[in-house]
């Protein structure tokens, strides 16, 4: 019987790179693989291996990118697929990750937030695709796990949904956009030779949905990854409310919520990484995601909600995150 490595290989010879050399370029908290292929020319693609026996699915990968890449935006050109085996080879948008520059040059970080946030902007003029909605039950919905896993108290996600789902319904009066939901500073590319928007890569969106515009921007402004200042994130938003029709109140209220759900999303998806998958080094972000929760329960009109989510979940406490990583599973999740 034919194992997944002779698929694969089959695969890239079929698409002409089967003389290339071959190196994981990255792996992800989800099972897909990504490894550079480069030519003896030096010409690279990108190989992702994305095991439909696993629950992944290149094919939401495909829509989305040619859908970006209709837009004027940068997403990888698509250069061979096998949906069935969940194989794809794509285009090599480089090294430059905002993350990596940012880290190595200082001043950086102003000129690309901005960038990634004209990006939004101009990604929320496109008119919308056939995508899954990210309403106010899936943002409910989605927030379990902090409460299962981070908190281990699962009965208390009742008395939160009471308390989050009035304020996650009005985000559904806003006019949906394309949302990519993992637009952070690790997925996107700094590409200097094009021009406008089309300088920013975008990786990592095959879970897009049809959200409210201000998802995105808590992604990119509230990093589980990496710090993000509060003068950075309040000149992006500042920037991104001037150049939209939206009204400012209304539009920081819904991004206090927007992270609410999200920093909590990922409180709980980091604490089952480490608890269920033996991923302990995801609970090391925790602080820094609780701190993003923290800066978001302060808006002045969410307190009742403020004070509930702060009783009900442990502050991650040094003793607290020893005792998260004491108890990760010795075997990750096959």
């Amino acid at each position: 019987m034919s194992t997944r490595s002779d698929a694969a290989k089959t695969f890239i010879d079929a698409a002409g790179w089967g003389q290339a050399s071959r190196i994981l370029l990255a792996g992800d908290a989800s099972n897909r693989r990504y490894d550079r292929l480069t030519k003896a020319d030096g010409t690279n693609a990108v190989f992702m291996d994305a095991p439909a026996d696993k629950g992944e699915d290149i094919r939401p990968f495909v829509l989305v990118a040619r859908f970006l890449i209709k837009n004027g935006l940068s997403a990888p050109h698509i250069l061979a697929q096998d949906s069935q085996n969940g194989f794809l080879l794509i285009e090599d948008l480089g090294d430059a990750l905002f993350a990596r520059l940012m880290s190595e040059t200082v001043g950086t970080a102003n000129a690309l937030y901005t960038a990634a946030t004209d990006t939004l902007l101009h990604l929320h003029q496109a008119s919308i695709p056939d995508l899954p909605v990210c309403d106010s039950n899936w943002l409910v919905a989605m927030t379990d796990p902090a409460f299962e896993w981070y908190a281990g108290k699962p009965d208390a996600f009742a008395q939160f949904d009471l308390l989050f789902r009035p304020l996650a319904r009005q985000l559904d009066q806003v006019p949906y956009v394309v949302i990519l939901r993992d637009f952070h500073a690790e997925n996107l590319l700094w590409l200097p030779d094009r021009t406008g928007v089309a300088r920013v890569g975008l990786l990592d969106f095959q879970d897009a949905l049809l959200g409210h515009p201000a998802y995105d921007l808590v992604s990119i402004l509230q990093d589980a990854r990496r710090d993000v200042s509060l003068q950075v994130e309040a000149k992006m938003i500042d920037h991104y409310i001037s150049h939209t029709n939206t009204e400012p109140k209304d539009f920081r209220t819904a991004y206090a919520v927007l992270g609410i759900q999200r920093n909590l999303r990922i409180l709980g998806i980091f604490a089952r990484l480490c608890l269920r998958d033996g991923k302990a080094h995801y609970v090391d972000f925790i602080p820094r995601v609780w701190g993003y929760l923290q800066r978001n329960l302060d808006h002045p009109d969410l307190a009742d909600l403020a004070e509930f989510v702060n009783t009900t979940l442990p502050c991650p406490s040094p003793e607290f995150l020893k005792d998260l990583k004491t108890r990760c599973a010795t075997h990750p999740t096959p």
